[in-house]
C-alpha cells in the first residue's frame, strides 16, 4: 500500500457524527471526550522489556527474566482491555482509520521522551493475510507515526516467510513455535536503530522473531512501539 492511498484514507474518511462507542454527538473526533477519557491506560509499574503489567515494582517481569527477548524495550500507550479492545478491533479489520489519531496519540505523547530510531519497521502481514484483509494496520501506524515525528519508514525490509495460524486462542509455548523462522529481513536495517511498530503485543512472540530477524539481517538494536498492550492473564 502506498503512502499516498493511506493518506487518502485519513483524510477523505469524514469524522462521524456521533461517538463511535456511546453514538453521543461529537464534532470533530470520533470518540466523546467522555468516552476518551474512559479508555484504559497503560500505567506504571510495567516491565521495562515487553511493558507487561507488574503487581509490583520489579524492573522485568519474570518471562523476560527467564527468556530474554530479542527487543530490548517496549514503548505502550494503552492496556488492551474494553472499550479498547473495540476501537483496535474496529481499525484493524473494518476499515475505521479515523479511530487511528485517537489510539496514537498517547503513544506520540511516550514517545516524545524516547531515543530516536533510525528507521521504523512495521510488523508484516503474510501476502495471503494481506490479501484477505486488504491492508496492514501495523504499516497504517508506522506512517502515522512517521508523518508526525520526521521518521523514515522501511515498508518491504522485512517479510514474513509463512502464512502461520491466528496467535488468537493459542498457548504462550505455541505461539512462539507458531512464529519460528516465520520472518526474514533485508541487508538494509543493517547498523541500524530499529522501532518495531505494531498495533497489539500479547505474548511477545511475534515481536521476538521478528525483532531476531532484525538483529540477524544486523540491525544494531531493536525497541518496539505498540499500541496496546494485553494484561498478564492474557499473555
Amino acid at each position: 500500500m502506498s503512502l499516498n492511498f493511506t493518506n487518502s484514507l485519513f483524510f477523505r474518511q469524514k469524522w462521524p457524527q456521533q461517538c463511535f462507542l456511546c453514538a453521543a454527538a461529537c464534532r470533530h473526533d470520533p470518540l466523546c471526550v467522555a468516552c476518551q477519557q474512559e479508555l484504559p491506560r497503560l500505567t506504571a509499574p510495567i516491565c521495562a522489556v515487553c511493558a507487561t503489567p507488574l503487581a509490583d515494582n520489579a524492573a522485568l517481569c519474570g518471562a523476560c527474566l527467564r527468556h530474554p527477548p530479542a527487543f530490548t524495550h517496549t514503548v505502550a500507550a494503552w492496556q488492551y482491555a474494553w472499550p479498547l479492545d473495540r476501537l483496535i478491533h474496529a481499525f484493524k479489520f473494518h476499515h475505521q482509520f479515523s479511530l487511528l489519531p485517537v489510539l496514537a496519540k498517547p503513544l506520540l505523547d511516550r514517545l516524545r521522551d524516547q531515543p530516536a530510531p533510525d528507521v521504523l519497521v512495521p510488523m508484516p502481514l503474510h501476502a495471503q493475510r494481506l490479501r484477505q484483509r486488504g491492508y496492514n494496520q501495523a504499516l497504517l501506524l508506522a506512517q502515522y507515526l512517521s508523518r508526525q515525528m520526521n521518521l523514515p519508514v522501511l515498508k518491504t525490509a522485512c517479510q514474513r516467510t509463512r502464512h502461520t495460524t491466528e496467535q488468537t486462542g493459542l498457548s504462550r509455548s505455541e505461539r512462539a513455535n507458531n512464529l519460528r523462522h516465520a520472518f526474514i529481513c533485508a541487508a538494509t536495517v543493517r547498523d541500524r536503530r530499529i522501532a518495531l511498530v505494531d498495533d497489539v503485543m500479547t505474548s511477545g512472540s511475534s515481536a521476538h522473531w521478528l525483532a531476531q530477524a532484525l538483529r540477524d539481517a544486523g540491525a544494531s538494536s531493536v525497541n518496539c512501539w505498540i499500541l496496546a498492550r494485553t494484561p498478564p492473564n492474557d499473555a
